[in-house]
């Protein structure tokens, strides 16, 4: 079985950050023990390749760098703290329940303000309202993507499962990245020790208390708008730090036959990590993966029956009924929570909708049989979520 020695160390790659962020060393909070856990994880785990290792340093470097710009930001800007959240909009639920595609719609209303893959990317200095559409940085992202010319096949598969673009939403599964607690890591990378410790160990607290902070420096000089529109399934982890941050938070929260999420999502994670990995095992990562996202579905739903944050509110979007009309779903969530839908916004909405069918980049195919899983098996570990809300095998 292939190993990996020592390539990543913590002070290697806190020096380069450092070297890259002109200096900077202030990253605002120890970030030590999530940077180490990953680091120890990566060396001794993960199976990289030669280019996986270049594609995990870069990775951790990314966001390294961002969280000592961020930092340094608001020194220089102090105005940034003074701004509010009010009312955001978070999506949420299983993997691979539309959530992508639905932020993508609601981020389409100008009244609302969606974190762009450019921006996540290259945060500092504050993004400006005046040149939001012709920043620099929107290239420098988007050259950081592949092109139809020079796409490989697996290039192609994954923009089916995955849309890719410098101007496209992005989820704060990657924002979550700034604090080195984040799933994301064990979805792009086999380091399944340091995803046992954000499972059980790590604290979100922090992961909360810097994404306000990260919305706070994006919308300080961007583009005016009512709310924000927020995704991603990883808030699972931390909903009850999210809530305490935003106890006004609409949450929406997305429901699909828990067999097709969890199918689609080891499809998804077996092919992201075919791209750095030497060795990669389908049907260890959908039994890993399984009992992980078990644990956090039924620590979402238990919090929101504990009803300890009454201003927040909930609403439930089922994936029929979203695949069925996705305007109209729309519909559904803008009347319950109580969002005002304008004409030009509606226009918006339906445009994109037209534009971007299901399938247009490709369709993304696979069995749950592919990964090891039983789909009685999985049924009757989630019978509960299942019987809750009605859902019915796909």
């Amino acid at each position: 079985m292939p190993t990996n020695t020592d390539h990543f160390t913590a002070d290697a790659l806190l020096a380069e950050a450092s070297a890259r962020a002109g200096g900077l060393s202030d990253t605002g909070a120890d970030l030590t023990e999530p940077l180490n856990r990953f680091v120890d994880s990566l060396n001794a785990e993960s199976r990289l390749t030669e280019f996986g290792q270049l594609v995990a340093s870069e990775r951790t470097l990314m966001h390294l760098v961002n969280r000592l710009n961020y930092t340094e930001d608001r020194k220089k800007f102090p105005e940034i703290a003074e701004q509010r959240i009010e009312r955001p909009v978070f999506i949420i639920g299983f993997p691979r329940t539309g959530t992508t595609i639905l932020h993508d719609i609601l981020a389409q209303d100008p009244a609302s303000r969606a974190p762009l893959t450019w921006e996540t990317m290259f945060p500092s200095p504050p993004p400006e309202a005046a040149s939001f559409e012709s920043d620099p940085r929107i290239a420098l992202a988007e050259s950081l993507f592949p092109t139809p010319e020079n796409e490989t096949e697996s290039d192609r598969q994954f923009r089916a499962m995955h849309p890719m673009g410098a101007q496209l939403t992005q989820e704060c599964v990657v924002l979550m990245g700034e604090t080195l607690i984040t799933p994301l890591f064990h979805n792009q990378f086999r380091v399944p020790a340091y995803m046992d410790w954000v499972d059980h160990q790590a604290d979100f607290g922090p992961v909360y208390d810097f994404h306000v902070r990260q919305l706070q420096h994006l919308q300080s000089r961007g583009p005016a708008h009512d709310r924000w529109v927020l995704k991603t399934g990883a808030h699972m982890w931390g909903l009850e730090h999210l809530l305490r941050i935003y106890p006004d938070a609409r949450i929406v929260f997305t429901h699909r036959d828990p067999v097709r999420s969890v199918a689609s999502y080891a499809s998804l994670t077996t092919h992201v990590r075919r791209m750095t990995s030497e060795e990669v095992d389908p049907f260890e990562i959908a039994a890993d993966w399984t009992p992980r996202l078990e644990r956090v579905l039924q620590r979402t739903m238990d919090i929101r029956a504990s009803h300890e944050f009454p201003e927040a509110r909930f609403y439930d979007m089922f994936f029929t009924d979203f695949v069925a009309d996705q305007f109209a779903a729309v519909e559904a969530i803008y009347a319950a929570l109580d969002l005002e839908m304008s004409d030009e916004a509606a226009q918006r909405m339906r445009s994109f909708i037209a534009d971007n069918p299901k399938g247009k980049h490709g369709l993304h195919t696979y069995t749950p049989e592919e990964y090891g899983l039983v789909p009685a098996e999985i049924r009757e570990r989630l019978g509960s979520y299942i019987d809750h809300f009605a859902l019915s095998p796909e």
